[in-house]
């Protein structure tokens, strides 16, 4: 039963992530070492702060509004 409970949580907090617009790192990680074995994954934080940046601007000073 507890693994059933941990399972779910997992997906929901997977969908609320996605649904705001921040992939999860996870899959991310497992995408790399899949697809580009050569290549470092970005750390957690350079992950995030590269989602972020991606969804709602930042680089290079500019900004969006909405």
């Amino acid at each position: 039963m507890f693994e059933n409970l941990a399972k779910a949580g997992k997906y929901l907090g997977q969908a609320a992530r996605l649904m705001v617009g921040v992939p999860d790192y996870d899959t991310y990680v497992q995408h790399m070492r899949v697809t580009h074995p050569e290549q470092t994954p970005m750390t957690y934080e350079e992950f995030y702060k590269e989602r972020v940046e991606a969804r709602y601007g930042g680089k290079n000073g500019t900004t969006r509004c909405c």
